[in-house]
Formats: C-alpha cells, sequence, structure tokens
C-alpha cells in the first residue's frame, strides 16, 4: 500500500503526522479495504474523533502562537522609556529604551546609552535587566 511522500522527505522539524497525512492515510484506508468485511463502524468512528481532536489541536496551538506574540508585543510597549541592560557584541549596554517596532511579530526595541548613542533592532531574548 504506498501513501506517497508521507515522512521519508521531510525535514526533522516537519516530522510530525497533520491533517493531510491524516486523510491521506484514512482514504487509502477506505479503498484498500474489502467490500465483504467493511471497517468495523467503531474503528471508524474512533478514527474520525481522532481526526477532529487532531484539528482541534492545530487550531489551538496556532491561536496559543498568535496569543503569546501579542502577550510579548504589549508587554514591550511598558519599556518604552525605562532604564534597561542589554547584552551587547562586546558586552553589557545600559540605556533608556527610546522605541520599538515590530519585524513580523516579533518586537524590537532602540536603546539610547548615556552618552547619546542610539543602539537599534535590540531582541527581547538580549534584555538583561529593567530598571
Amino acid at each position: 500500500m504506498d501513501l506517497g511522500p508521507v515522512a521519508a522527505d521531510r525535514t526533522p522539524a516537519s516530522r510530525v503526522l497533520g491533517l493531510q497525512d491524516f486523510l491521506r492515510v484514512l482514504v487509502t484506508q477506505l479503498n484498500w479495504q474489502d467490500p465483504l468485511k467493511p471497517m468495523d463502524n467503531q474503528a471508524f468512528m474512533a478514527q474520525m474523533a481522532q481526526f477532529t481532536a487532531l484539528e482541534q489541536a492545530q487550531s489551538q496551538n496556532e491561536k496559543l502562537g498568535r496569543l503569546l506574540a501579542t502577550q510579548s508585543t504589549l508587554q514591550s510597549v511598558s519599556l518604552i522609556g525605562r532604564q534597561v541592560e542589554v547584552q551587547g557584541p562586546q558586552g553589557t549596554l545600559a540605556g533608556v529604551v527610546s522605541g520599538l517596532q515590530l519585524q513580523g511579530e516579533a518586537p524590537v526595541f532602540s536603546l539610547t546609552t548615556p552618552d547619546g548613542r542610539v543602539v537599534p533592532e535590540i531582541t527581547l531574548d538580549r534584555l538583561l535587566a529593567v530598571r
């Protein structure tokens, strides 16, 4: 029974069965079943329940990702005007957050150091302390 390229040509990051994979297996199973011995109704219903649960889990993961991105952005707004310390290329930098922008869904901020130098595009993962 050939299921096509289900998992053989996938990268390690995408080796999780998805909605399309589940549908492909289900359709293949229905195509190859013996007409004299059809699939048990309980087994078919169990598979449909799994399909529905998979679909809902994927939807929840997508919504949770969007919620986390929004929360990160909202929390970043409170950094404007605050004294912070960040990890820079040559060590720790201190200064005031002078601006905030979004790159995709990720917030990045600009830091103005005490000597007036502006360091742009600092990501939140470089933030060490907020004063």
